[in-house]
């Protein structure tokens, strides 16, 4: 419908219709995965941020993990450094890492605040360095090298709590440390599940590019709107989970047993995507289940 044909009274029935998601999420924690195109497109962007504004003016806690793989891969090229990935994850050597903690913790992150600033709210940034928020030791499945990737040892959310309680959206970049000071990449959808864990969140929301997990990546048609925790082994085995879309799985997967109430991935090239799944019964996208 034009919006020059929504009416005072159109409106005041989707406040209306609005208010029990409002009431049901008011004073809880949702945390949001971003990234893919949604982090890319300027409109998208001021979509996805205006969101977050809302909710968190309706009294839900936002909190925002970011990752960055397409800013990496940008500075990474100019610097000659080739990009490659093993399982999904980003291939992490010295220089690599440098860059990792350079555009994430950087640029990534303060062009993100400043987003959320412009467009009328009150953040700040951080990363899994700060206040030792997000400890971690280097993968190791006993098979492949991944360099300076890291397995999170453990999440101390002091520092989100902190900026929560002050009214501020955080916005994290993730990044952490071992006990010996070195940086890690840590995979953004994988630390988004463990602070929503240990933020004992509401919900997890994870964007991306595609309508959720799907039988047929090139059948539109092929959304599985519900997944058991209990068959992703399966899914895994039979190919239709693959690739970078294991750790995204996997991710919500730790959320849902950790005891995180809901968790979905939804298309992020959905304008206002988040309300459509925030806000109605039947949402979008893939919904993690045990």
């Amino acid at each position: 419908m034009d919006k020059e044909f929504i009416t005072d009274s159109m409106k005041a029935d989707v406040l209306i219709a609005a208010l029990p998601y409002i009431q049901k999420y008011y004073g809880k924690t949702v945390v949001v995965k971003y990234g893919g195109n949604a982090m890319i497109d300027p409109e998208l962007k001021k979509d996805v941020m205006s969101d977050i504004i809302l909710l968190t003016l309706v009294g839900v806690k936002i909190v925002l993990i970011h990752g960055g793989g397409p800013e990496i891969s940008s500075l990474l090229g100019k610097l000659g450094i080739e990009s490659k990935f093993v399982n999904g994850l980003r291939y992490t050597d010295k220089d690599t890492a440098e860059v990792v903690q350079m555009v994430l913790a950087g640029k990534t992150n303060k062009d993100l605040v400043s987003l959320v600033e412009v467009c009328g709210g009150k953040a700040v940034g951080l990363c899994g360095i700060d206040g030792s928020m997000i400890k971690a030791k280097k993968v190791d499945d006993g098979e492949n090298d991944y360099g300076f990737v890291g397995d999170i040892v453990k999440i101390d959310p002091a520092p989100i709590k902190k900026v929560l309680e002050e009214n501020y959206i955080p916005v994290i970049a993730t990044v952490g440390t071992d006990d010996e000071g070195q940086v890690y990449n840590i995979n953004a959808d994988t630390a988004a599940a463990e602070i929503a864990a240990a933020l004992g969140a509401e919900n997890i929301i994870t964007l991306t590019d595609i309508p959720g997990l799907m039988k047929d990546v090139n059948d539109k048609n092929s959304l599985i709107p519900e997944i058991h925790v209990d068959e992703i082994d399966s899914l895994i085995e039979s190919g239709v989970i693959y690739g970078g879309m294991i750790p995204k799985v996997r991710s919500l997967e730790v959320a849902v047993r950790a005891g995180v109430k809901k968790a979905v991935m939804i298309d992020g090239r959905i304008p206002h995507s988040i309300l459509i799944e925030m806000f109605s019964n039947e949402g979008i996208g893939t919904l993690m289940s045990m």
